[in-house]
């Protein structure tokens, strides 16, 4: 599973890039179009061309990006994937409920978060030290929530809602509840 952090730099260069070819090419044919004041200044082909050709890049970065995404093959492989751990959390009252104190992993396993809310919709959301999201997933109350997570890195994490409950929402933040080991 690549790291979500690669993949978000990743995608942001890729992206960026196909937006200003793009730009660069309208820039261009309004350039020719204001230039003479005349439609037909511009050959027909080439743009044809020129817009199959971004079409096809647009695609195919879709298609090579969509397999880098970490959650992507977790959830199509979801049916044959047995976790090694499982963590039954439950939310009410604006808290988080854990299992344990601290829950504790292995870098290499998968975790299941089995989140329940008996009141409002909440967020569930697992964050770096640097406060990036690695995961996250919407709570909704009384139906099955749950989010799958193969962890490559060993780190503390932090658990908080990310989704907005209200104004006691804000305080839902369990710093260093989550322990990924070697």
């Amino acid at each position: 599973m690549v790291d979500s952090n690669l993949v978000l730099n990743g995608q942001t260069f890729a992206y960026t890039i196909y937006a200003i070819v793009i730009i660069l090419l309208m820039a261009w044919f309004g350039y020719k179009i204001t230039k003479t004041g005349k439609t037909g200044v511009l050959q027909t082909r080439l743009f044809t061309v020129l817009v199959i050709f971004l079409t096809l890049l647009g695609v195919s970065l879709h298609i090579v990006t969509n397999l880098t995404i970490p959650w992507v093959s977790i959830d199509l492989n979801r049916s044959e994937i047995t976790p090694d751990r499982v963590f039954n959390i439950s939310v009410a009252d604006h808290q988080f409920r854990l299992p344990e104190e601290k829950m504790t992993a292995k870098v290499g396993e998968i975790v299941l978060f089995d989140v329940t809310s008996s009141d409002l919709t909440y967020g569930f959301g697992v964050f770096r030290k640097d406060n990036t999201m690695v995961c996250q997933m919407q709570v909704v109350p009384w139906h099955r929530n749950d989010l799958m997570w193969k962890f490559e890195k060993p780190g503390i994490y932090t658990i908080r809602s990310t989704e907005y409950s209200g104004p006691k929402g804000h305080q839902m933040i369990l710093k260093d509840v989550l322990e990924i080991k070697e």
